[in-house]
């Protein structure tokens, strides 16, 4: 039997650490697979690259996951719901579409304790899929964005949205959130923050915990955070958790989550 390869798709993806962690655990369980990563400039062409590389999986990061939705014959019903894929597994010749990046957000924020209301700095894709999740699991969210345009979605949804003008109009000096999350890139290259200072200084003094999508370092906002002594926490166990759950599919759920996790979290130290 030939090895099994896998590949993460995107523009850019040079950086990424997915190819990292996912061959340290198939080397560490003794599955017999391989896993690169593929620069796909045209996202039209997701399927019939998928095909031609012989691939048997890959994962799928931006801009092309709403190709990555679109080129699946069979969608999990949670990644249909929220019109999200990033994980794509092939079966008998069929592209089977999950998400996993909601499922390894959810857990990682499960780790802190007494949280019940979550605020969300930004309206982007992964907002997108770990609203529901979240709100499936009884947090109250409520979406912070610059535009209106891109706050439609949740309103749909039923989630309380603000601009950051009505938020800054609206607010009361008795709405508190337990949890503020960066789900923007602000701060990622530069020295931005996701959102005013003048929402910012409310909201983080009243929070347990700050927490920003962006692995690998401290960005201005945790930077922030620290300074109202706060628990912080960057984006890396997300990654590493939405890694072990697409692992667990391109395993065909042959390993359990812990067995995976003990190989893969050595992708963060090396």
């Amino acid at each position: 039997m030939s090895k099994a390869l896998f590949a993460i798709f995107g523009n850019p993806v040079s950086h990424s650490k997915s190819p990292l962690m996912h061959n340290l655990s198939f080397q560490g369980l003794g599955f017999d697979g391989c896993y690169t990563r593929y620069l796909l400039e045209d996202g039209s062409k997701l399927k019939e690259t998928f095909f031609t590389l012989g691939l048997k999986g890959i994962n799928i990061t931006v801009p092309h996951k709403e190709y990555a939705y679109n080129a699946c014959d069979i969608l999990d019903p949670f990644a249909k719901k929220v019109g999200a894929v990033n994980t794509i597994v092939e079966k008998e010749g069929k592209l089977y579409g999950y998400n996993t990046d909601a499922p390894g957000f959810l857990k990682a924020i499960s780790e802190f304790e007494n949280v019940k209301t979550v605020l969300f700095l930004g309206a982007g894709g992964t907002a997108k899929s770990t609203s529901v999740i979240l709100k499936e699991a009884g947090y109250d969210v409520t979406i912070i964005n610059r535009s209106e345009n891109r706050l439609t979605y949740f309103k749909d949804e039923g989630f309380k949205t603000y601009t950051f003008d009505t938020f800054i109009s609206d607010i009361s000096l008795s709405q508190t959130y337990d949890l503020i999350i960066n789900m923007t890139s602000a701060g990622l290259e530069d020295d931005s923050l996701p959102a005013p200072s003048e929402i910012l200084e409310q909201v983080i003094p009243a929070a347990k915990a700050c927490v920003d999508v962006i692995y690998g370092k401290e960005t201005p906002f945790l930077k922030l955070a620290r300074t109202h002594n706060k628990l912080t926490k960057d984006g890396s166990d997300m990654l590493l958790y939405q890694g072990i759950i697409a692992c667990e599919y391109f395993t065909d759920h042959a390993y359990t989550f812990g067995n995976i996790k003990m190989y893969m979290k050595k992708a963060f130290i090396l």
